[in-house]
């Protein structure tokens, strides 16, 4: 291992900076290293100055700086790329309290990362692992990949390999494919930037990942989500307006059961629903797919003895 000519892994962890003079951002996480090595006397904290050690930079895929990289036992365990001191005492706390991995236990690490690779891997129907996000991708592959996912209106969920290096390095081996981004569709690694060209330039991409739903048809699947939804501001345990309160107030003394939708963390199923329902306001209740109203009407058939029996589906 290269970093072993720089310096001794006589503790438990080893903190390495990857730094430029240049670079005011590296001066100040210079500082706040010094001020965690007060903090943390059993961790090692190493500058390294990146350009000058260009073999060890490449190696370690150093491509900005700040970056660091945390070390224990001479094995790398994690990675941080940027100036984040939060994420950088978070992290340092996490590795200095955990204890060292008893011998003859890397099987069973093995398969608990195998674990968590697959529960990744299926989080989504179309999951893609990039460095970044896609609203901000940090390397032009992985932009790419996401411009391309775009315009054909593919569905998909990302993970930032730069956020988790256990992630990063292990999905590696998982799916025997070294580089990324890497796009899996119902568990299954497609590839890629290469082969998602392939497929856009042959027409099978459209066939081989699913589509983004359509606002219509997404409306329709929250409608019918529950047979009594309430479209609201805020949810049952923290509304966010004097209607939504209001109206959750009158349901709740009638205890059927209900599902709520929070309509302040979607903008669009806010605007669209206001459309497609040909209802101006919120809140809005839907029995069984259908709209019953919003706060007026809700009191109104509470008042004439209707809204039980509606909620239950009896009208």
């Amino acid at each position: 291992m290269l970093l072993l000519f720089f310096f001794p892994f006589n503790r438990a962890l080893v903190v390495v900076h990857f730094w430029a003079p240049w670079a005011p951002q590296c001066v100040q996480m210079n500082e706040v290293m010094a001020t965690l090595a007060k903090e943390h006397t059993q961790v090692t904290f190493v500058q390294l100055e990146a350009e000058a050690v260009p073999e060890v930079s490449e190696k370690y895929e150093i491509s900005s700086v700040p970056t660091f990289l945390f070390f224990k036992n001479s094995q790398k365990v994690d990675r941080l790329d940027g100036a984040h001191a939060p994420e950088l005492t978070k992290k340092v706390q996490r590795h200095a309290s955990s204890t060292s991995v008893p011998a003859g236990s890397n099987d069973s690490a093995k398969e608990d990362l195998n674990v968590r690779l697959k529960k990744l891997i299926n989080a989504a129907p179309c999951m893609l692992f990039m460095k970044g996000s896609p609203k901000e991708p940090r390397c032009g592959f992985s932009k790419q990949m996401v411009e391309i996912l775009n315009k054909h209106g593919i569905s998909f969920s990302s993970f930032d390999i730069f956020s988790d290096e256990e992630v990063r390095q292990g999905l590696k081996t998982y799916s025997n494919w070294p580089t990324y981004p890497q796009l899996y569709v119902a568990g299954e690694l497609i590839g890629g930037l290469d082969i998602i060209k392939e497929l856009e330039a042959s027409g099978e991409l459209d066939t081989v990942c699913p589509k983004a739903q359509k606002l219509e048809d997404r409306l329709k699947s929250l409608i019918n989500k529950a047979p009594v939804m309430l479209f609201m501001k805020g949810n049952k345990q923290s509304a966010k307006c004097g209607f939504s309160k209001q109206i959750i107030e009158i349901i709740n003394n009638t205890g059927v059961d209900y599902e709520t939708f929070d309509i302040l963390e979607d903008e669009e199923v806010r605007q669209g629903l206001k459309t497609y329902s040909n209802w101006p306001t919120y809140p809005q209740l839907y029995v069984k797919g259908e709209l019953v109203g919003g706060l007026d009407i809700v009191k109104e058939l509470k008042e004439n003895g209707e809204l039980l029996p509606i909620l239950k589906g009896e009208n």
